[in-house]
């Protein structure tokens, strides 16, 4: 349930200001009071702050929810104007474990099982149980942000999608094949795969299993403080697990396979629609949305596999849905006839932890019209963009260090990025 708070001014405004905790009665865990932190701030100082939340994949539940607040309290119109005022964005993914979406909540999504932890929770002794999982996945929260804004006038989690690492040690060291875990503990070193991480009366979770990410990518006008800090708010920012691949997103109404002939696609997305972290405007009578989503992969990193459009929306009877639609994807591959697009395969060498760019593809973009719009349920989009598979950190432990592979440990995996979302409400 931690909260980093980030200012858009100087230290000449924040140090008039002392840091909030958690502790009382100086400070609560009650989100709510952090709220009346910052509004305090703003109005002390005449400046700008926003907060905003580690990935809640061990928060017992409670970083998303829609019935009752931190305090018991039932979520009301209040909350849900707060919530969405102070937190535009969330951390998706960092060093333990990823939380765009899980693969009990999303059955469906071949990809959803990605750094996964299920092991940990706030309170050590109780075990994870399922009906905990819907309250700390950030595909979840946003379905029910439309259920929440459908019964109070305002979506909570309306949020835009960083990364972040977590560590403790002032480096932000996330590649592969130089990552320094999470604090002195876990430097590279012989013995770090086999070290305990995380124990519990309810089992263990070890070293090998801690994932080495996350960036935070910023759409910003300038690289200075304000820009950063505007860019954040507005939520035009995404997330990856560790490469730094460029991905863009628009959304609207007008895009056609000739802006994909274009290079300039921001100057088209711009001028067409709306960026990631944007709302959609009203569709004219049989207008649906369609989006424009370029990708790029790292320039020293891997090749691209495929972009999905991950959609969710609210049905008429209060029930909340999602879909995953493949829009791109390399190689020529051809959907079997169920839709589904063969894996792009791997070329990783398990023995020497190395891979090449001999599949995939350095660039994917295309123009996706939504098949299944109805423009009377509100509903979002975003994009997840998929890497060829190559060798995770502990691999390259391995052979750096002469060690065993730990039990279970899969020798590869496929990095990622997620945008944020764009949102679809119908009028009224």
């Amino acid at each position: 349930m931690h909260r980093n708070v980030i200012f858009r001014d100087n230290g000449d405004r924040a140090r008039q200001v002392v840091p909030y905790t958690t502790q009382e009665p100086v400070g609560s865990p009650d989100p709510l009071k952090l709220y009346e932190y910052l509004e305090n701030y703003e109005a002390k100082t005449n400046g700008a702050a926003m907060a905003f939340a580690h990935n809640g994949n061990l928060a017992n539940g409670i970083m998303f929810p829609v019935d009752a607040q931190y305090t018991g309290r039932e979520i009301d119109e209040f909350y849900v104007e707060q919530r969405a005022k102070w937190e535009p964005i969330y951390e998706v993914t960092q060093i333990k474990g990823d939380g765009e979406a899980h693969p009990f909540l999303s059955p469906d999504d071949e990809f959803a099982d990605y750094g996964t932890w299920d092991l940990g929770n706030l309170d050590l002794s109780e075990a994870k149980t399922d009906d905990m999982l819907a309250g700390e996945y950030a595909r979840e929260a946003l379905k029910n942000g439309l259920l929440l804004e459908e019964r109070l006038g305002t979506n909570p989690y309306q949020f835009g999608m960083i990364g972040a690492t977590d560590s403790h040690n002032s480096l932000a060291a996330v590649e592969e094949e130089n990552f320094f875990g999470k604090h002195s503990g876990y430097e590279p070193n012989a013995e770090r795969l086999s070290h305990p991480f995380f124990e519990s009366d309810n089992g263990t979770l070890y070293a090998w299993q801690m994932v080495s990410s996350g960036l935070a990518a910023v759409w910003a006008k300038d690289n200075t403080r304000a820009s950063l800090f505007d860019a954040m708010d507005r939520k035009e920012v995404y997330a990856t697990t560790g490469p730094r691949m460029t991905v863009r997103f628009f959304g609207g109404y007008d895009f056609s396979e000739n802006d994909l002939r274009r290079r300039d696609v921001a100057a088209v997305g711009y001028a067409k629609g709306v960026p990631m972290g944007a709302n959609l405007t009203e569709p004219e009578e049989g207008q649906a949305p369609s989006f424009l989503v370029a990708a790029l992969r790292d320039p020293i990193g891997a090749n691209l596999d495929r972009v999905q459009v991950i959609k969710g929306w609210l049905d008429a009877d209060g029930n909340t849905h999602e879909k995953v639609y493949d829009v791109a994807w390399s190689d020529n591959r051809v959907a079997d006839a169920s839709g589904k697009i063969p894996a792009v395969g791997s070329t990783v060498d398990v023995s020497s932890a190395t891979w090449a760019n001999t599949i995939g593809a350095p660039e994917l973009i295309t123009v996706w019209t939504d098949p299944d719009f109805d423009p009377n349920q509100r509903a979002f989009y975003y994009a997840r963009v998929l890497e060829i598979p190559t060798p995770p950190w502990y691999l390259y432990d391995v052979v750096k260090f002469g060690v065993d592979m730990p039990e279970g440990a899969p020798s590869e995996q496929q990095e990622r990025a997620y945008t944020s979302p764009i949102w679809y409400s119908p009028k009224g």
